[in-house]
């Protein structure tokens, strides 16, 4: 873990002084602004309210104050999930092209260092970025530090980012993060939650299984038979026969085979990929919605033969 020296969090604390408000997020999901409008030794303050986002900072000069705060989802599980919310996760993935700044993550008084500065570095240099996450208590605030670098020419520098909030809200969809839990079976609570909360709910076959030993993950290629929910455009339509393909992800670790059989596959959108959360076998979820059902506890409707 990289901390700022406490004489560098002093200068910082001094700089906020000099705080600028001047570019706020037209969406509260996104920022984009450069450094040029930056007066030397400010710190300009940005407020986004998303889970999601992107961050692109040109021409990196003086330092930006990242607040990220998502608002709680809505919808038919909100009541319930409320209740239990305790924790986020937040990750942070840096553009292949990040230049001119590093990331700090506020600690309480101290500022750790979660991305560097990519310029020069003979290693990072055409690696895929890695992403950086970090966990923050219900109500306590997210904050980022992004400090330019000394450079003398900022012509070709861009500090860009993508970042990704979630919370406990998202039970049967879970970070790529969350390695302790994403093997276990769901049970019939977490099924219902899931089919409700997920960023896409299918069912479908499993087509193919390709293990990705490099980057520890395994790549399940899905047909589907019916899509009840998807957040973007995940399972695309092929053919004339009105099924649907597409891929989903999952950690090596968890030993996916292919099988026989229909499943309902949920899961949760991380960076543009589909991770898998909660896959029961139809005829299962069946029985588990339609009890559920009987005694009014399924937490929203969906379509079962």
């Amino acid at each position: 873990m990289t901390l700022i020296t406490p004489f560098a969090l002093w200068t910082f604390l001094l700089s906020l002084l000099k705080t600028g408000y001047s570019n706020y997020s037209v969406d509260q999901c996104n920022w984009k602004g450069s450094g040029l409008s930056l007066e030397p030794g400010s710190v300009e303050q940005i407020f986004l309210h998303c889970a999601e986002g992107d961050v692109e900072w040109l021409y990196p000069v003086g330092a930006l104050r990242l607040s990220l705060s998502p608002r709680l989802p809505s919808g038919p599980a909100s009541s319930t999930t409320r209740g239990n919310f305790g924790r986020i996760t937040a990750c942070i993935k840096p553009a292949e092209n990040f230049r001119g700044a590093q990331i700090y993550l506020e600690q309480g008084a101290e500022l750790q260092l979660l991305v560097r500065d990519r310029q020069g570095d003979e290693e990072e240099e055409g690696a895929e970025p890695k992403v950086h996450c970090f966990s923050r208590m219900a109500g306590e605030r997210v904050a980022l530090f992004i400090q330019s670098t000394l450079q003398r020419d900022i012509s070709r520098r861009i500090a860009a980012f993508k970042y990704d909030l979630r919370g406990d809200w998202s039970s049967g969809a879970l970070l790529p993060q969350q390695a302790e839990r994403a093997c276990r079976p769901c049970n019939d609570t977490e099924v219902l939650m899931a089919v409700c909360t997920s960023d896409f709910v299918v069912r479908g076959h499993i087509r193919s299984v390709i293990h990705d030993r490099e980057h520890q993950e395994s790549v399940v290629n899905v047909g589907t038979t019916k899509i009840y929910r998807q957040k973007y455009t995940l399972f695309h339509p092929i053919g004339k026969y009105g099924k649907s393909f597409g891929e989903v992800r999952t950690f090596l670790k968890c030993g996916v085979k292919q099988g026989v059989g229909s499943f309902i596959f949920t899961g949760h959108i991380h960076f543009g990929e589909a991770w898998l959360g909660c896959a029961p076998r139809y005829k299962d979820f069946k029985r588990i919605y339609e009890a559920a059902k009987e005694t009014h506890e399924n937490q929203c409707e969906i379509e079962s033969d």
